[in-house]
Order: C-alpha cells, then structure tokens, then sequence
C-alpha cells in the first residue's frame, strides 16, 4: 500500500465534506423540530394535496436520479490523480449526501409524512457508502485489470 502525503489530504478534505452533510442534516433536524414546536412552522402541508404530492414528488425524483448517479460516478469518471479524484469524490458525497437534509425539511412540512423519512434513511445508507477512505481511493484510481475476476 503506498500512501502518500497528498492522497492522505484529499482524504482529509473528502472528511471534511463527508461529515459536513451530516451537521448540516442535523442543523436542519434541529431547526425544524424547533420551528415546529413552536409553532412558527405555520400548519402543516396535507401529504395528499397537490402541494404536498409534488413535494413527494421532487423528493422521490432527486433521490432516484442523484443517489444511483452519484454512487456511479467515480467509477463512471475514473479519475487518475488525487485532484481529480477529490472533485468527483466530493460530488458524490454531496449528491447523495443532500438528499438527507431534504427529505427531513420536507417530513416536517408535510406534518410528519413518515414516507419521507424512509426516504432520508435510504439517503443516509447511500451517503455511508461514499466514505472516504484510502483503501477505496486506491481501489477506485487503480487501473482495470482484464484477468482480474469480478464478482
């Protein structure tokens, strides 16, 4: 394994990225508990009015497209230096990671739509699956070998 200096800060800032997302989900979390328990949140959205649905809607939409996307995309890139490799690692975390604070804003909206909950915990798997690490970004920058067996 040859761990270089500069593969050791990309991982650092990818941290930084990966973890970021989630304070941000948890700012968001505590934001609208409080907003809703003091009831400046106003009354919540109906799930089944035409406001409400398209919430759903666009929730469901970006986390079928951004979630499968942003997991596919280094290996879809394939990037060749640790420069190249932090941008596209960066959003992966990002489009996969985002879709958790959103689901929770739209969950407290929608009067605590439990839908959009599982839909956060969909996103917050995905987003454990763009973890930074070493071993990963040796394994993702390294070249395709044709005899090497694949499962």
């Amino acid at each position: 394994m040859n761990i270089n200096m500069e593969e050791e800060k990309v991982i650092r800032h990818l941290n930084w990225c990966y973890y970021g997302i989630m304070a941000l989900t948890v700012v968001v979390l505590g934001v609208m508990y409080y907003l809703t328990s003091k009831g400046l949140l106003g009354e919540p959205t109906d799930p089944m009015s035409e406001l409400g649905k398209s919430l759903q809607f666009a929730a469901i939409i970006v986390a079928l497209i951004s979630i499968p996307l942003g997991l596919y995309l280094v290996k879809w890139r394939k990037p060749k230096t640790p420069e190249e490799y932090e941008g596209v690692a960066a959003y992966r975390i990002l489009g996969v990671g985002l879709n958790m604070p959103l689901d929770i804003m739209i969950f407290y909206l929608l009067g605590g739509y439990k839908p959009m909950i599982w839909l956060a915990a969909i996103a917050a798997i995905a987003w454990y699956f763009s973890k930074p690490t070493l071993g990963k970004m040796e394994q993702e920058m390294k070249d395709k070998d044709n005899n090497e067996e694949t499962y």
